[in-house]
């Protein structure tokens, strides 16, 4: 039997960054991407089924101040449609300078990377922050 998981998500408008980790090892790592478009939620539903996650976080986007803006109301319209679809909590999880921060790694690294290499790190991030902040998540299902 698989370990339980979280996955975190990366909300863009072309694609949405995908990463997981197991509670046994609660090591965050990059997935890939889904394509957003009409079937994104399904196949983030279908991704989550396979890998038994028992939650799903989303990363929400405000302005620097932590004010929200139009693409805030559009992750929490997105992550109330995942939630009916998938039948799992939703987290949200502030994902200031995300991409930014993976961009620099990645370029700290010498490697070439595109688009989608950015969105998954930048998921990976948001669950790192996710689970630092929320150590009882490991013993919420059990």
């Amino acid at each position: 039997m698989k370990n339980k998981t979280v996955i975190s998500l990366d909300v863009g408008n072309a694609r949405i960054g995908v990463a997981m980790a197991s509670l046994s090892t609660r090591l965050p790592s990059p997935y890939g991407v889904v394509v957003n478009n009409q079937k994104a939620i399904e196949s983030i539903c279908e991704l989550a089924s396979k890998n038994q996650a028992i939650a799903l976080i989303v990363g929400l986007p405000r302005n620097l101040d932590g004010q929200d803006t139009a693409q805030t109301k559009q992750i929490r319209t997105f992550a109330s449609k995942l939630a009916q679809t998938c039948k799992l909590p939703i987290h949200l999880q502030d994902e200031a300078l995300t991409s930014r921060q993976a961009e620099q790694e990645l370029k700290q690294r010498g490697v070439s990377y595109n688009r989608e290499a950015v969105d998954a790190l930048a998921a990976t991030y948001i669950l790192t922050d996710y689970l630092q902040e929320n150590p009882e998540l490991a013993h919420e299902e059990k």
